[in-house]
């Protein structure tokens, strides 16, 4: 039996007037996804524990089997571990976007145009995050380059009492009551306001604005959290996995769990990514012997942040023919029995652009047995009617992996 998880980040949605009412989930031709929906199972499972932060690092921790609430440390480790850090256990790793702020007001009067600088390029983001590390970079304090927007600053022997804010949660506001808090606010503010005065003017910035598109022109640190210690899958499930995604934080948690990871030319976190290679990736995985391969695609959640309507239907709408069409044409390829799982992490929808803690619904699908439910469709909301609920989101990867 081989198992497949495909994890459409913040795929979940609320109906939308210009949809005619529909979801974006609704809204996508997603022929393969309606197909297994009638003769799988579908239900709804709630992946941020109540009290949690909604967000990918609780909610990812949650499919893949561990509960949070035990688990979980920060979800800027994880990003670490998939970049090659080694993190002492009085390190403490903190997230650091390269975020587009406008221009011209005082620092807290700034607004936040863009928590990825139009998903900035991870080689012109290199650039800037070594000018970062050579300026605000200290023996107590490291920064490192990761993918796209999305960086890493290390605080060796490190104390542990922050409030921090995510960017992407506060597009379009004034960042002034956001801005760091707490006993080491200060420390991460000014270092925010400098790179801010070096930024806005260096090279990559004024050839990006010249290109028409944003500029890195400030960085924001945010999430923080210690070395992880997840136990290990194999251990846990005796399935060997592998990962497969864009998101450092996602290949980190896979590592950390023991899976192998699986860089894919052309990932690249949005909509513009190699959906093919990645099913393609998985297909090989499966080939190569492995049991288990988990897929995360980002673009959903992306296009959701950027209130991006019709690039998240079309997400949707890819993953289906891009993704799950060829990983299953793959599985039956090779003649292998198969159980497939799709579902979002948590929603994120396009009215609020960032993320919620809502159920989310899930889809199961067996080729050896295959049950017919005329009617039944993958969305928000059929599922909810089917009496299937997982109130603690860790259970549900047992119910997937029941029959191994």
């Amino acid at each position: 039996m081989k198992y497949v998880v495909i994890l459409a980040d913040g795929m979940a949605d609320y109906p939308i007037a210009e949809l005619g009412g529909k979801t974006p989930a609704q809204a996508a031709f997603k022929p393969e996804i309606d197909r297994l929906a009638a003769y799988g199972e579908v239900g709804m499972v709630l992946t941020i524990p109540t009290g949690m932060t909604p967000g990918s690092d609780t909610a990812n921790l949650a499919v893949m089997g561990y509960d949070p609430a035990v688990y979980y440390t920060g979800r800027s480790p994880f990003e670490a571990v998939s970049i090659g850090i080694e993190l002492a256990d009085d390190d403490v790793a903190f997230r650091t976007n390269v975020v587009t702020l406008s221009e011209d007001e005082p620092y807290g009067k700034k607004t936040m145009l863009d928590h990825s600088a139009d998903e900035i390029t991870s080689a012109e983001a290199r650039i800037l995050m070594e000018e970062v590390n050579k300026r605000l970079g200290t023996p107590e304090f490291t920064f490192y380059p990761g993918v796209s927007y999305r960086h890493i600053l290390i605080w060796n022997k490190a104390p542990y009492d922050y409030r921090l804010t995510p960017p992407h949660d506060i597009i379009g506001r004034e960042i002034g009551e956001y801005l760091p808090g707490g006993p080491y606010g200060r420390i991460f503010l000014k270092m925010m306001e400098e790179s801010s005065s070096f930024l806005k003017d260096h090279p990559v910035n004024r050839d990006r604005i010249a290109r028409g598109l944003r500029p890195a022109n400030s960085i924001w640190i945010w999430g923080e959290g210690k070395r992880p210690a997840l136990s290990d899958f194999y251990e846990k499930y005796q399935l060997k996995g592998s990962v497969i995604s864009a998101v450092d934080l996602i290949k980190g948690l896979g590592i950390c769990a023991g899976l192998r990871s699986i860089d894919v030319e052309g990932a690249t976190g949005n909509i513009h990514t190699n959906f093919a290679g990645k099913a393609q990736a998985a297909v090989n995985e499966l080939k190569d012997g492995q049991d288990f391969v988990y897929v995360h695609l980002e673009a959903p959640d992306e296009c959701g942040h950027r209130f991006e309507m019709e690039n998240k239907v079309k997400s949707i709408e890819y993953i289906d023919s891009q993704v799950v069409k060829p990983i299953i044409e793959g599985l039956e390829k090779m003649g292998e029995d198969y159980s497939l799982m799709l579902l979002p992490d948590h929603p994120t929808p396009l009215a609020l652009r960032t993320h919620t803690a809502e159920p989310v619904p899930y889809l199961i699908y067996r080729s050896t047995a295959p049950k017919a439910s005329p009617g039944q469709v993958y969305d928000e909301f059929y599922p909810s009617k089917t009496g299937n609920y997982y109130a603690e989101g860790y259970r549900l990867m047992d119910h997937f992996l029941q029959d191994r």
